[in-house]
């Protein structure tokens, strides 16, 4: 009885400071104590959201480094003439912060399957190879291939420059509403068995020669 009559007590002063607050603990203070919590909790919360946007961290677990990461290098994105090299939050991490932590929210589903060992060994990666890549691609179309363009836009393509057969493909696909993803599926990563899909979607990879 008599700690809930002392924790009664503690309360009720703590509450009689917030109510008036004496020299010791102005509403000035209370703020900037605020101010500074807030502070602290959201540069804490960028930098976690930074440290997950690495390609170190994306290979840190190793379905992807023995699967998918294996294959980017052997990719014009990994390795090219020009030295510009696109790494995997390029192409899967929005950079607009909004869409960034969205696309965060939807990676924990990743974790869930990481616990469930869904994709733990390149058996199972490959059993579910199609599946994945739908996902992507479906993804990619909704935003019109928005990652792809933050390297490659229509707008600064010199069509002329480019080999007959690519300039005829990006007029007719600017022409026709494509995205990048309608034609450029396996320009990272191997592509799946087609034997559920139309062969003819996979009409790639251009080189960046071309």
């Amino acid at each position: 009885m008599a700690d809930a009559e002392k924790q009664s007590g503690i309360l009720a002063r703590w509450w009689e400071i917030l109510k008036r607050p004496t020299s010791k603990y102005s509403l000035g203070t209370l703020l900037v104590v605020g101010i500074v919590a807030g502070v602290i909790l959201w540069g804490g919360f960028n930098t976690a959201l930074e440290v997950t946007n690495t390609e170190t961290f994306c290979i840190s677990c190793h379905e992807m480094e023995e699967n998918v990461y294996k294959e980017y290098r052997d990719t014009i994105h990994y390795n090219n003439r020009s030295g510009v090299r696109a790494t995997c939050p390029d192409c899967h991490v929005p950079k607009e912060w909004h869409h960034k932590v969205l696309r965060k929210i939807r990676a924990t589903n990743e974790l869930f399957h990481k616990i469930l060992g869904t994709v733990s060994t390149p058996e199972k990666f490959e059993a579910k190879r199609l599946e994945l890549a739908r996902h992507v691609w479906d993804s990619m179309r909704k935003t019109d291939s928005r990652e792809c363009r933050n390297c490659h836009d229509f707008e600064s393509m010199d069509f002329m420059k480019q080999q007959v057969r690519s300039m005829d493909m990006h007029v007719k696909g600017g022409d026709e509403g494509l995205t990048c993803i309608d034609c450029h599926k396996g320009i990272a990563h191997s592509l799946p068995a087609m034997y559920e899909e139309d062969p003819t979607a996979a009409m790639g990879p251009l080189t960046a020669a071309d």
